[in-house]
């Protein structure tokens, strides 16, 4: 145990302006990133197919929240807002990059392995980095010491359902040489929870930070044979149920280093599921939509807190907080120099710590799909501005095809924006009007309750305003004056 329990009372009753814990009670962080995992693929977070015991122990002796947001539901802008604490607007990093793009994060950005490297962690990462692939952008460039994974998604390969053609080898880096190219992806999950194991083992008599960004639930999806038909539900269940394996392995090396009571484990999604892939996919429910989408189903995603004796057992928080807040947070527990620029993540200890009147930071919370600002929540209000967004067709993919792949014309996948998107992913364009949603009687988004409260659309428009000017929006040609650039490579 960390600190006293009559000692906490004190803890939390400070401004946050000093260290929350001296230098000798640093404690591990352990920060683990599914891929597209839906909303409701744990069973703790409803699930009645997948079976997930080792997610479902750690909620239920963690802390269980259940409006936690990623800022975009797309993987590379959401990493950037979880590894600088900003909106990936605000570092100009919107979508997802691949093995043609020329940028990343910026090198001025501080990361969160860079801020934790400085207060004496030992930092590594095992998975999917997806922030650029440059030799500028690698992670052994931005605080990490350890790196083991590859670049980008790995449908950026020879198994991608409409471009594999086009795709080079895929990579998989160890540090900072390629020292293999096209894995067998069914034995990523257990390769990558190897790496963290060893990890664990390694650095048991240091503070370490572990960052597992798993490949998988991302499309193309694999199962080792372990697991593979082993669940009665499909591919998709035996994926995550592997996935499950991997945090109970990585948790029993904990316990076996002797350090679970120093250490903090985070679990969330990078974004919602990719619905089009059908029974490829996972589920949102009852939430709207999925991964692409500023619905509740796109950036709306399970996330579980578990430290023994500091984050309460048993809790169920619904208090909104985005993966923005995770930088901040451990910032002010470790009394760190932060960024000396504008970020836009904000201190959660009162949460994460179960201060009973606990509250969100946040006046608002914004969701941008790349450019666009499409939406704003505060409170269990969610003003939508009008704006097109993609939606599956009514046939469902199926075994790792897109719904209409049958459609789909080659010639047309390269083109870009809404359409390019919708068309490389087997999804269809709809139109969303202006509309307003209460959350809390509503979470499926389903009936607009605009007409009905019209003070509250008029404060969400007129609160947006402050966001579009900071951070910009396409949707009504406004350039953001808080913008920073992204990285290029020469």
């Amino acid at each position: 145990m960390f600190f006293r329990p009559f000692f906490l009372a004190t803890l939390l009753s400070l401004s946050y302006q000093s260290p929350l814990l001296s230098a000798a009670e640093k404690p591990n962080i352990i920060l683990i990133l599914a891929d597209d995992l839906g909303y409701a693929d744990l069973g703790c977070f409803g699930s009645k197919t997948i079976r997930t015991p080792h997610l479902d122990t750690l909620a239920a002796e963690g802390t269980k929240f259940t409006s936690f947001y990623v800022t975009q539901a797309v993987c590379s802008a959401s990493r950037a807002a979880l590894m600088t604490g900003s909106y990936p607007n605000r570092v100009s990093m919107q979508g997802a990059l691949n093995h043609t793009s020329k940028e990343g994060i910026h090198p001025d950005e501080l990361l969160l392995p860079e801020l934790l490297k400085q207060q004496g962690y030992a930092t590594g990462i095992f998975g999917k980095w997806h922030l650029g692939t440059a030799a500028m952008f690698h992670p052994l460039k931005h605080g990490f010491d350890e790196f083991w994974g590859i670049p980008y998604s790995n449908d950026n390969s020879k198994y991608h359902p409409s471009l594999a053609a086009e795709m080079p080898p895929l990579p998989v880096y160890e540090n900072e040489k390629v020292s293999e190219t096209d894995p067998d992806q069914s034995q990523l999950t257990r390769r990558i929870t190897e790496k963290a194991v060893s990890f664990v083992r390694r650095h048991a008599d240091e503070p370490f930070f572990l960052y597992v960004p798993h490949v998988m639930p991302h499309v193309p999806i694999f199962a080792s044979e372990r697991f593979k038909g082993k669940s009665p539900h499909g591919l998709y269940a035996d994926v995550v149920e592997e996935l499950d394996w991997s945090v109970g392995l990585i948790l029993a090396a904990v316990q076996q280093a002797g350090v679970a009571e120093k250490t903090l484990v985070l679990f969330f999604s990078d974004n919602g599921p990719f619905l089009s892939y059908g029974n490829h996919a996972g589920s949102a429910a009852p939430l709207r939509e999925g991964k692409l989408t500023s619905y509740e189903g796109g950036v709306r995603v399970p996330f579980i807190a578990h430290w023994p004796n500091q984050v309460p057992a048993g809790k169920v928080s619904d208090e909104p907080f985005t993966e923005m807040d995770i930088l901040p947070t451990i910032q002010t527990w470790l009394g760190a120099k932060g960024p000396t620029f504008k970020i836009d993540g904000k201190d959660v200890s009162d949460l994460w710590l179960g201060k009973e009147t606990a509250k969100s930071p946040h006046e608002a919370l914004v969701f941008y799909g790349g450019s666009e600002l499409q939406a704003i929540r505060r409170g269990n209000w969610k003003l939508h501005f009008p704006h097109p967004y993609i939606t599956p067709h009514a046939e469902p993919g199926r075994d790792g095809k897109p719904s209409n792949w049958e459609n789909m014309k080659p010639a047309a996948i390269t083109q870009s924006g809404i359409e390019g998107i919708a068309t490389r992913h087997g999804y269809k364009v709809a139109q969303q009007d202006l509309a307003l949603y209460n959350l809390k009687a509503d979470p499926a988004e389903s009936k607009d309750v605009s007409v009905d409260h019209p003070e509250v659309v008029a404060e969400l428009k007129k609160l947006a305003e402050t966001y579009r000017r900071d951070l910009g929006d396409s949707l009504t040609q406004t350039v953001g004056e808080g913008v920073r650039p992204l990285g290029k490579a020469p």
